[in-house]
């Protein structure tokens, strides 16, 4: 279970919802893992004011932004660092990452490893549309070899990364995949990733019909395909096997998870090995350095 004791209340779906209004493309996928976040947080009874959601830069690092919570904007591909610290500093909340397949792979792709090995208590939620969105249609990391777009306008030249692949990998202890399309998985995985203590990662296929013509929501409705019911999730060989995709389909699911010592955990017992004391009270501390 998440080591977070925030409080539980009763909230709707759309209680959860801000002030602000999505400004997606109408059928961009990123609606349907809006809509998913707002469940997760019902089923689950968080408090918005207990509830940090940090994000980089791009159209799904604006999700934040339409979620009533506690929300960080940060830097292009520096989300998972800031969001490392911020749980660090505050081990009792859930913490959530926002954010897309560029931000997330390519300029934020040297974190991604760290923050997995690390086993850092926090859920990162990856929208992967294979396409720079925000910026007007470059190829990203994930994009396949096939698209083309304005910057490769005769198709790719480069292998499209795994997620799933990668993060199994590199020591992430929840892996899980699914497509926007599908907003009750997303939902359940988002759900359990953020009642899971360590790095969990959600990837999750989401079309965008202004930009990337070749990966809509037919073709991922084609791609993907449920992991089989009696898949052992503790079973690494039999993950990286599905993440490799040996039918040509996509898994959909959860994948892997594991329980390990968590960074918090881990810094706890260095302190305590020094001599401080791991065990304080965050509440009287905020208190007694509130303005």
């Amino acid at each position: 279970m998440v080591s977070a004791t925030f409080n539980k209340i009763e909230m709707k779906p759309k209680e959860y919802k801000s002030e602000i209004k999505p400004v997606w493309c109408p059928g961009c996928g990123h609606h349907g893992v809006l809509a998913s976040v707002y469940r997760a947080m019902s089923e689950l009874g968080i408090q918005p004011s207990d509830f940090i959601n940090i994000s980089g830069i791009g159209c799904s690092s604006r999700l934040p932004y339409f979620v009533k919570s506690y929300k960080m904007h940060t830097l292009h591909g520096r989300a998972g660092a800031v969001a490392t610290g911020t749980q660090l500093a505050r081990p009792d909340l859930p913490v959530v990452v926002s954010g897309g397949d560029g931000d997330g792979f390519s300029i934020g792709g040297g974190h991604m490893p760290h923050m997995a090995r690390k086993n850092v208590n926090m859920t990162y939620v990856l929208m992967d549309n294979g396409i720079y969105g925000l910026t007007k249609g470059q190829s990203s990391p994930t994009s396949r070899r096939e698209m083309k777009a304005y910057i490769t306008p005769y198709g790719g030249v480069e292998e499209p990364l795994n997620p799933i692949l990668y993060m199994l990998t590199y020591g992430a202890t929840y892996v899980g995949q699914a497509f926007a399309g599908n907003p009750k998985m997303c939902a359940a995985l988002i759900k359990g990733a953020i009642e899971h203590k360590g790095f969990a990662y959600v990837n999750i296929f989401s079309q965008c019909p202004t930009f990337n013509k070749l990966d809509t929501a037919k073709f991922y409705r084609g791609l993907v395909e449920e992991v089989p019911e009696d898949h052992d999730t503790s079973d690494m060989e039999n993950a990286m096997r599905l993440a490799r995709r040996p039918d040509g389909k996509a898994p959909v699911g959860l994948l892997y998870q594991e329980d390990r010592q968590t960074l918090d955990e881990a810094m706890a017992g260095l302190v305590e090995l020094v001599g401080g004391s791991a065990d304080y009270d965050l509440k009287k501390i905020i208190d007694k350095n509130r303005p």
